[in-house]
């Protein structure tokens, strides 16, 4: 069941197909694997006029539209994820510098949706409930349910152009725009309508410069290839999950080289010139779009905010407001100065202490201390020697600098105890120990005391602020400062854990910087030589990414669900509300869609595996059974595959899920829903078309079909339209008796 444009075809065969249809001159015909037959001609295959495929096309494209944008202003309030990326909005429109675990596209692209609509980017976005009051809303929302709303003639588009049946493609459209969670998704303020936006452009995009395998390097050719390429930077460009459809497209290409290579007849400059074009349009085009997107990014956010704490000093230099940029501060740490303490591990963030104590049973019940993301007063430390007080700035105390081997102590500014480590066990870390603030006025005793160390540095030298990268060893038990990188719970205000690792060894988590440096006492310098080059400022945010993305954890009394759960549509997600007062929105599919895709996979690996093997082993097949399995072969292997990348990579991460990471993945399964539904009834309408009338029994499943997903929609429509008043368990609610799975929280 090979995924690629002549899955199920030998080398030599697909060729001389090729060579067949490239006689006829037609795209179209290029396409088609079974000679045509009266029969699939009444079956209502491309040969009805083109006016009306086109109408047929216009009616998908309007029913899309309507369902998406029906109360698309309802509720007024802020809905889940809205919160945060509607926020985001508002930091383009302000260009003020945040941080987020995906790729700025999508969120740009709200941004100046919302510009462009009126929205001026002063709404908070504080939290869900939130009312929008006279805050323009609508522009955003209605971006996300025009690209929504185009999810459906793309599916179509696709499905008609691998099956060339109006039916297919019609079934499909249908599946999805009678699914209720597609439905949801789309009307919202959300990165998800975006993304699938661009998986499915890009799918279609390959399946039509594929369909030109007959005219390489002709114009239609150019351009399919290009926007292929164009559509994969937008996907990898709103998320990483778009790293599934590239590896889509990059298997159907080498799939399509690996025949092109089989081609005797293709001279190797020919050969040369198609490894050319793909690498230029697939590979290069691509990556130049996806850093102009960074380009952009980092051109707009200019302007200092929440975000700077997760990335470095010298990336904090370049923003307009951060107490780095264009700062002067003294270039050599002295004892007596105020600092920060920075770890150079990406999104770990400042050494932080704070009055709370740690929780009974939690090592020795003293200062927790932590690392904070955000610049706070509570990151401040007085840096003094180990056993006297260097005196406060103002004193008349001669400046001695800190250097290398030094034994110092850290006092936490706001509250006086020093940095402090015992061999009590770490909160998080085994074998790690705990890190405390301990003393009084910074009175202490000698588990307060730590020997400064700079990286590559002989005993002596000055610590040069920013540049030295510096660790702390603890003189009582041997161990360095570090950062688990770990979140501590609610006692520790989710922040960071900061143990002293035993294991002395130079990593990320265990070297620290000096940012913030307070000292009127020495001469400072500017810091303009420390602003970072794109590529380094590229590179250190997706690192920053990739580390934040592992770190996701759940919101506070928020439900998350497992890949097993999401195809048999186990448990959905509240969008808006939970009281029966509350306007309530649910995410949840439409089940007749969704177990009837879970059916049709089952299906296609049990009717695929028969034809396949039937077609390997010579099996001679009517022309019309031949043709048929052909098609199912081709583009359900197509859909399969889209269906397999997108959603089985979800077992192997570690974050934290959620029920809309399955869409991408419902996308392939319904149009392999649509695909393989219309070839059973055409196989089963064949082998009874002595008894009776063959286009009767396909018509009559097709439109059972339809009728079905349009039923259940009906019913199943308040979920994603909104509803006020009783709950599903009262008798006068409109989803009573509707919840056929317990697990459904609606």
């Amino acid at each position: 069941m090979s995924p690629s444009l002549g899955g199920g075809l030998p080398g030599s065969e697909l060729r001389s197909r090729r060579c067949r249809s490239a006689k006829a001159g037609s795209p179209d015909e290029a396409t088609e694997v079974a000679p045509p037959s009266p029969k699939r001609a009444a079956w209502g295959s491309l040969r009805w006029h083109a006016a009306g495929r086109w109408a047929l096309v216009a009616l998908v494209t309007l029913l899309s539209f309507a369902t998406r944008f029906h109360r698309l202003d309802q509720p007024a309030h802020i809905c889940w994820d809205e919160t945060h990326f509607g926020k985001m909005g508002s930091y383009y429109i302000n260009r003020t510098f945040f941080f987020d675990v995906h790729p700025p596209l999508g969120k740009m692209l709200i941004g100046l949706a919302g510009y462009l609509s009126g929205y001026d980017g002063t709404f908070l976005f504080q939290k869900p409930g939130d009312s929008y009051e006279h805050h323009s809303y609508i522009g955003m929302r209605g971006f996300c349910a025009f690209l929504g709303s185009l999810l459906i003639p793309l599916a179509y588009l696709t499905v008609l152009e691998l099956s060339k049946s109006l039916s297919a493609a019609l079934l499909t459209a249908a599946l999805l725009i009678f699914d209720t969670g597609c439905l949801t998704l789309s009307q919202y303020i959300l990165l998800d309508p975006i993304l699938m936006f661009f998986i499915m452009a890009s799918l279609l995009s390959m399946v039509k410069y594929n369909s030109y395998t007959n005219r390489p390097f002709s114009a239609p050719w150019w351009f399919w290839l290009s926007l292929t390429g164009i559509n994969l930077a937008g996907a990898l460009g709103v998320k990483f999950v778009g790293l599934f459809i590239i590896l889509q497209v990059g298997w159907n290409t080498i799939s399509d080289l690996w025949h092109l290579f089989g081609d005797l007849s293709l001279s190797l400059v020919t050969m040369w010139k198609h490894l050319m074009a793909r690498i230029l349009c697939l590979i290069v085009l691509p990556l130049v779009i996806y850093m102009a997107t960074f380009a952009i990014h980092f051109l707009v956010l200019n302007k200092s905010g929440p975000g700077d704490g997760f990335f470095s000093s010298a990336f904090q230099a370049r923003l307009s407001g951060n107490n780095l940029y264009n700062a002067s501060i003294p270039e050599y740490l002295a004892y007596g100065s105020v600092i920060t303490v920075k770890n150079l591990q990406m999104a770990i963030g400042y050494l932080h202490s704070h009055p709370h104590l740690y929780p009974e049973g939690i090592g020795a019940r003293q200062q927790q201390v932590t690392t904070y993301l955000h610049k706070d007063l509570n990151n401040l430390w007085i840096i003094k020697k180990h056993n006297t007080d260097s005196g406060p700035l103002n004193s008349s105390f001669p400046v001695e600098f800190v250097r290398h081997g030094d034994l110092v102590r850290l006092e936490h500014k706001e509250t006086s105890r020093n940095l402090h480590s015992h061999f009590h066990e770490a909160p998080l870390t085994r074998k790690h120990y705990q890190v405390t603030g301990y003393g009084i006025n910074g009175t202490g005793d000698s588990n307060d005391f730590w020997r400064i160390e700079v990286i590559n540095r002989k005993f002596g030298n000055r610590i040069k602020v920013l540049r030295s990268q510096i660790r702390f060893i603890h003189m009582a038990t041997g161990c360095v400062l570090s950062s688990s990188g770990k979140s501590l719970p609610k006692w520790g205000w989710e922040q960071l854990e900061v143990t002293c690792n035993p294991y002395i060894k130079e990593t990320p988590n265990s070297l620290w910087n000096v940012e913030d440096h307070i000292n009127p006492k020495l001469p400072n310098i500017s810091l303009d030589v420390l602003q970072p080059t794109f590529s380094e400022i590229l590179m250190e945010s997706h690192m920053v990414m990739i580390l934040g993305n592992n770190g996701l954890k759940p919101k506070n009394n928020e439900f998350t669900s497992k890949p097993w759960h999401w195809p048999i549509n186990y448990q959905g997600l509240r969008f808006s509300g939970s009281n029966d007062t509350d306007f309530r929105v649910y995410l949840l599919g439409n089940p007749v869609v969704w177990w009837l895709n879970l059916l049709s996979i089952i299906l296609y690996l049990l009717s695929g595996s028969i034809f396949a093997v039937a077609l390997q082993r010579g099996v001679r097949l009517p022309a019309e059974v031949e043709g048929l399995s052909q098609v199912l072969l081709r583009g359900g292997g197509q859909f399969l595959l889209g269906w397999v990348l997108h959603y089985f990579p979800f077992f192997l991460m570690g974050r934290i899920l959620y029920f809309h990471h399955y869409f991408p993945a419902m996308l392939f399964s319904s149009m392999l829903t649509g695909l393989l539904w219309d070839t059973l009834l055409r196989l089963g309408a064949w082998s009874l078309a002595a008894l009776l009338p063959s286009y009767g029994i396909h018509m009559a499943g097709i439109v059972g079909l339809l009728l079905g997903t349009a039923y259940s929609f009906y019913l199943f429509h308040p979920l994603a339209y909104g509803m006020v008043g009783p709950l599903a368990q009262d008798p006068r609610s409109p989803m009573a008796g509707l919840k056929w799975l317990e697990s459904w929280e609606f």
